[in-house]
């Protein structure tokens, strides 16, 4: 198993912990490979013997797995990040997903214990991406925090690709590479990793814009993923949408009243598709249920923000 870390002092160490501990008789290895890291990082690392270090001049998390996965010698690599906590039995699942020869891949779950309400809210959007995802046979899409591939396979087709200059959506751009060419991949939801997810609504807002200013760098790179990924629901699709209309019909109708119609359908239009994520909120949460369509609204813009301003800039992209 990989496990890229920047700086991660404060993180890495309960994620080698879980790592060290992992229930299987199966013999494996743990990789860490620290992307010129600043702190004590490496002298943390050092204190676990049967961790293998590699260090590298800064160059993203992207190049830092692909270094992991040259230095690896198992078939199947494994890989998760220094802020998650796989639990004991989740290398025996992430195995298993990969027992029969045809699937080249596997994605595993996320889990928080945290008490903010947007945290809250952002493992039940995870927990709708996954009640998607266990009704397919196949997915397209493997992020690294729970990711498995044939190590073959992965070094074949190139690995992350480095022109993402950091963690953003090169897991996204990989995988569906892949799985353009016909690779298999299943997501395996008992492979599961405790994570801390952003913990305010800032923090959510800039991490929505900058998957959708990056995700223009993924469609260029794959227009077929235009389509949508097997994990995005169509609904989310029409809210970016719905999101980016809003503003403009909210400026027209400042200026011609009898235009009030229009942001108002729009509205009503952007609540009709939030419904199924704030029904399973409310559900299980009452609190983030209330405030869900406010997050949901701030997911939409964000996310058609970072569109926007990514295909304004997409000249200025490093070429892979």
């Amino acid at each position: 198993m990989i496990i890229p870390t920047y700086n991660g002092s404060e993180l890495i160490r309960a994620c080698l912990e879980a790592v060290s501990s992992q229930q299987t008789s199966k013999h494996y290895e743990i990789i860490v490979v620290d992307d010129g890291s600043t702190d004590n990082t490496p002298e943390m690392v050092r204190e676990y013997p049967g961790v293998r270090l590699f260090q590298q001049e800064n160059a993203g998390p992207a190049a830092a797995r692909n270094h992991g996965a040259n230095e690896a010698r198992g078939k199947i690599i494994l890989f998760t990040d220094d802020d998650c906590i796989p639990e004991p039995d989740w290398l025996e699942y992430m195995l298993l997903a990969l027992a029969d020869d045809v699937i080249t891949g596997a994605k595993g779950a996320y889990l928080t214990r945290q008490p903010e309400l947007i945290a809250r809210f952002i493992q039940y959007e995870y927990e709708e991406k996954y009640a998607r995802l266990q009704r397919l046979n196949t997915i397209d899409l493997i992020d690294t925090y729970s990711a498995a591939f044939r190590r073959d396979i992965f070094l074949e087709n190139g690995g992350y690709d480095t022109s993402f200059p950091y963690a953003s959506v090169e897991d996204r751009e990989f995988s569906v590479r892949l799985a353009a060419k016909g690779y298999r991949f299943v997501f395996q939801s008992q492979a599961r990793v405790w994570h801390k997810h952003a913990d305010s609504l800032r923090e959510y807002i800039c991490k929505k814009y900058k998957n959708g200013y990056w995700n223009v760098m993924t469609l260029a790179k794959n227009p077929s993923m235009a389509r949508g990924t097997s994990d995005t629901p169509f609904t989310q699709k029409a809210q970016i949408i719905l999101a980016g209309l809003l503003l403009p019909c909210l400026v027209v109708a400042g200026f011609i009243p009898m235009a009030w119609s229009a942001p108002v359908a729009v509205i009503c239009l952007f609540l009709a598709t939030s419904a199924p994520l704030i029904l399973r909120c409310l559900r299980q949460d009452v609190p983030v249920g209330l405030l869900a369509p406010i997050f949901i609204l701030c997911r939409g813009f964000s996310l058609a923000a970072g569109l926007f301003m990514g295909f304004l800039n997409r000249n200025n992209w490093k070429k892979a």
